[in-house]
C-alpha cells in the first residue's frame, strides 16, 4: 500500500490501481479526492469534510462510493442513491479492494461547553489506522498510526500518551495544518523521543510505501 499525504488530515491510499481518500476536506487541495474509487470520511467538521470535493469525485467516477457517518451520509445520499453508506463502531466493509473496519463513536472535546458531535476513525487492511479528531484506541494491534498532532482539541503530551499506548511501529502526522513551521522541530523531536515508536511526516504531495 502507498500513502501520498494531502494537506491536513486527508490522505491518499493506493494498491493494486485503485484509490481510496480519507478527509479531502476544506484544508485539503480542491483536487484531493479526484480519481477516488472509494472514499471515507470521518465527521462533519469542514476540515475533514468538503460536500464540493466530494460531490466532484462522484460525479467524475460513477462506480465511487463513500462511507461515513450519518450526518454526513444524509448530506449527499439523495443525489447518489445506493452509492454512499453510513457506518458506525465495530462495521466492516470493503472499499475498492481496501478492508476497512470502523473504531470509534464520538469527537474528543473541545470544550465542555461544545457538544460533541460524532467521529469514527477506519483502520485499513489491518493496518493503517485514520483516528479523524479522537484519540481512539483499536482493540486489534496497529503497523502505521495516522496521528493528529495539532489540534484545539489535544496537547503535546496527549499525544505522545496515545502514540504509547496504541504502540505502533510508525506514527506519521496529520491533522497539522495549524501547526507552524517553528514548532514543527519541537514536535518531531519531543514525539520521537518520548513515543515509543518510529515517528515522521509527508509534506502535501510526498508518498511512502508502507
Amino acid at each position: 500500500m502507498r500513502i501520498v499525504k494531502k494537506t491536513h488530515s486527508c490522505v491518499r491510499l493506493e494498491k493494486d490501481g485503485r484509490v481510496l481518500v480519507i478527509d479531502p476536506g476544506g484544508f485539503s487541495e480542491r483536487d484531493a479526492a479526484a480519481g477516488a474509487d472509494a472514499l471515507l470520511v470521518t465527521h462533519e467538521h469542514p476540515d475533514h469534510f468538503d460536500e464540493g470535493r466530494l460531490r466532484a469525485a462522484l460525479e467524475a467516477n460513477p462506480d465511487a462510493r463513500l462511507w461515513t457517518l450519518r450526518s454526513v451520509a444524509e448530506q449527499l445520499a439523495p443525489a447518489f442513491p445506493g452509492r454512499v453508506h453510513t457506518v458506525g463502531h465495530g462495521d466492516a466493509f470493503e472499499a475498492a479492494g481496501f478492508e476497512v473496519r470502523v473504531h470509534g463513536e464520538l469527537h474528543a472535546v473541545i470544550h465542555p461547553d461544545i457538544p460533541r458531535v460524532t467521529n469514527v476513525g477506519y483502520l485499513v487492511d489491518g493496518s493503517l489506522f485514520h483516528p479523524g479528531d479522537a484519540l481512539t484506541v483499536p482493540d486489534q494491534p496497529v503497523d502505521t498510526l495516522l496521528l493528529p498532532v495539532h489540534a484545539p482539541w489535544n496537547k503535546i503530551s496527549e499525544v505522545i500518551d496515545y502514540v504509547r499506548e496504541v504502540k505502533p511501529r510508525r506514527a506519521i502526522d496529520i491533522h497539522d495544518a495549524l501547526l507552524t513551521d517553528l514548532a514543527r522541530p519541537i514536535y518531531d523531536r519531543q514525539i520521537g523521543a518520548l513515543g515509543g515508536a518510529d515517528h515522521g511526516r509527508l509534506e502535501p504531495g510526498a508518498a511512502r510505501e508502507l
